[in-house]
């Protein structure tokens, strides 16, 4: 008795080339985009004389920023470099 399976498999496959090329170009996009956050809290906050607090309240708000650029990018770049392709 011949036990093969008959039925075509429906799944997907993971492009592994496309998601090491995301993953790297958002490990060097997030290095600079968090950098600039950094650095754009410590100016402003020395520009404007508001203080330590002051300055780690901006971090977080420019981080919450940086947080969503990244995810739009990452968002935009699986459009380009899909993650799967149906088999």
């Amino acid at each position: 008795m011949d036990q093969t399976n008959t039925q075509p498999k429906s799944g997907r496959r993971i492009i592994w080339l496309h998601v090491t090329t995301v993953v790297s170009a958002a490990i060097l996009i997030g290095a600079e985009v968090f950098g600039a956050a950094f650095a754009g809290s410590w100016a402003i906050a020395n520009l404007f004389g508001i203080g330590v607090i002051g300055a780690r309240v901006l971090d977080v708000i420019l981080f919450g920023i940086g947080l969503v650029v990244m995810a739009q990018f990452i968002r935009f770049a699986q459009r380009v470099e899909p993650f799967t392709a149906k088999d």
